[in-house]
């Protein structure tokens, strides 16, 4: 797919981290971008910098998604690129001893676990499948191709580390689903792939001591650093610029390989 002002593409979590990084660089190709994200005031702002367009969405609630892309349609078109980066993360273990009390078990918080599936699975399937159908409306382009998903896992989707049942199902998910949703689109020109990052460089990251930060740098076998945002980023251009690259799964991770704990 060719990047240029006939295009335009959605971002969910676009206001910060992954998600920010994504849109800038689709903007900087001349791409018109919608900036999905619950952050009102930073995405707004994001999108106003990039001549976007800013939608408050919540991606658990099917609602707030339709009124996202009904936005976003009516300001840049239907959308020809979907890059999904909303989500969420949780540390609980499977059961776990209560530190006053170690003789008190206590099992996992079910609502804390249906809510990372909500927004890491199902909403990033509920945000493809509307932009599928949407994509599906659209004249066929060189090679047949309609449009491009986008979505993001993570290596916790292949080595899930202590405390994270909840995310590594949720990734893992994702991950499982590339695939069969490719299968599914193949005939309409609707590519699907996802990315699973490695240790990035993200807000939540740097809030993190600079000695934490600086351990798990050097756990990473080369190079020995935290991911970027853009490099993220510039793997979403090459997977829209090369039509041959679809229902795959692709880590960016340094070559790490994560550990129990």
């Amino acid at each position: 797919m060719k990047l240029d002002g006939s295009i335009s593409a959605v971002v969910t979590g676009g206001a910060s981290g992954l998600g920010e990084a994504t849109a800038r660089a689709l903007a900087a190709q001349g791409v018109k971008v919608a900036v999905f994200d619950l952050n009102e005031t930073v995405g707004t702002a994001v999108a106003r910098e990039l001549g976007g367009v800013f939608c408050k969405v919540d991606v658990s609630s099917d609602e707030s998604v339709d009124h996202g892309f009904e936005k976003a349609r009516a300001v840049n078109g239907q959308e020809r690129i979907l890059v999904n980066c909303a989500g969420i993360a949780i540390g609980q273990k499977t059961v776990g001893r209560d530190k006053a009390d170690p003789s008190v078990i206590k099992a996992h918080d079910m609502a804390a676990f249906e809510r990372v599936l909500q927004i890491n699975l199902i909403g990033s399937f509920r945000c493809l499948s509307r932009a599928a159908a949407g994509m599906l409306t659209l004249d066929p382009m060189d090679d047949g191709e309609r449009g491009l998903i986008v979505n993001t896992a993570s290596v916790a989707a292949q080595d899930g580390q202590i405390g994270q049942a909840a995310y590594s199902a949720s990734k893992g998910g994702v991950y499982a689903m590339t695939l069969p949703v490719a299968r599914d689109l193949m005939n309409e020109g609707v590519r699907v792939n996802t990315i699973l990052p490695g240790i990035m460089m993200t807000p939540m990251m740097a809030g993190m001591p600079q000695n934490v930060q600086d351990a798990l740098a050097a756990s990473i076998p080369f190079p020995k650093r935290l991911g970027r945002p853009d490099e993220y980023a510039s793997l979403v251009l090459e997977m829209v610029r090369n039509v041959y690259l679809n229902g795959e799964c692709v880590r960016l991770d340094g070559a790490i390989r994560m550990a129990p704990r």
